[in-house]
């Protein structure tokens, strides 16, 4: 399912955990593009209704122990990951040049809630706006959390976002310690992105987040809304791709920080938007904040 809009183009595969394949402007790979056949390898999935890890797929919500499973795909990794969304088709509910909304329905399983899941591109002469909700259609109040997993191309790549606090994790990738500034800061300090490998999640974002390929003359700018105010980074040095995943709640958040969740009534709705800008500059023009 293919969308454009003046020089971006933009290709879908609902089926496939209601992905983004490519996501291009002017003929370039803004995200990156499909390298195989797993989840893994898409160019974007969204987070739904939980983002990252949950430790060893266990939690208490509404005085009620909840056992979830590994998900991870082809891996015995012990934490469920990333929600339900990415590994669940979804259909298409419209779809025309330029707007597609697809959507995704789960009854109440080991997550013991049913709810309803929606993304919503719009894809214009200036960007990309992709606005992601759930609602809540069991009994009981439900924890909800959202976002998306974009894969960008890490070669020749500056990123750049301001964060009050950054997560040190344990081995296991699961917070252990929030390291918080008096103000936003970059914790990249203006450097390439591949000067630091973590997995981890930055909190209290300020402003939107960048990236800037100096040897492609490009960039792009990523703007959440309020209501996502902390960003997931992964940096693998060994693979051609980093994420910038903006999150509504930090990793592990139902059995450390709960309040950081929204808790759904019964028909209740959360829903939450972000846009994507790219720009041809020989510059890159980040704000300046002090240094971590």
């Amino acid at each position: 399912m293919e969308l454009a809009a003046g020089e971006y183009r933009l290709l879908l595969a609902p089926e496939r955990g209601g992905s983004i394949m490519a996501f291009d402007w002017q003929g370039e790979a803004l995200f990156r593009p499909v390298c195989g056949p797993s989840i893994l390898d898409v160019a974007c999935f969204p987070l739904v209704p939980f983002s990252n890890r949950i430790a060893f797929g266990r939690f208490r919500a509404n005085g009620q122990d909840v056992q979830l499973a590994p998900n991870f795909p082809g891996s015995d990794h012990p934490h469920t990951l990333h929600g339900f969304g990415w590994l669940s088709p979804w259909t298409i509910q419209s779809y025309d040049a330029n707007v597609a909304i697809i959507e995704h329905l789960r009854s109440a399983e080991d997550w013991p809630w049913s709810y309803h899941a929606e993304q919503k591109f719009e894809l214009a002469e200036d960007g990309l706006t992709v606005t992601l909700s759930v609602t809540n259609l069991s009994d009981g109040l439900m924890p909800t959390g959202l976002g998306l997993h974009p894969y960008l191309p890490s070669a020749d790549a500056v990123y750049h976002g301001l964060h009050r606090g950054e997560w040190q994790n344990d081995d296991d990738c699961l917070p252990r310690i929030h390291d918080v500034r008096d103000c936003a800061v970059d914790w990249w300090q203006g450097g390439d992105v591949s000067m630091r490998e973590v997995d981890t999640v930055y909190t209290d974002r300020e402003g939107p987040l960048s990236i800037f390929w100096p040897s492609r003359n490009l960039s792009l700018e990523i703007s959440p809304v309020e209501a996502l105010p902390h960003t997931v980074i992964y940096t693998p040095g060994d693979q051609n791709f980093f994420c910038v995943e903006p999150v509504s709640h930090p990793t592990n958040a139902l059995n450390s920080v709960p309040s950081s969740m929204k808790w759904l009534a019964p028909g209740q709705s959360f829903a939450v938007a972000i846009s994507f800008n790219a720009a041809r500059t020989d510059t890159f023009n980040e704000r300046p904040a002090p240094s971590p």
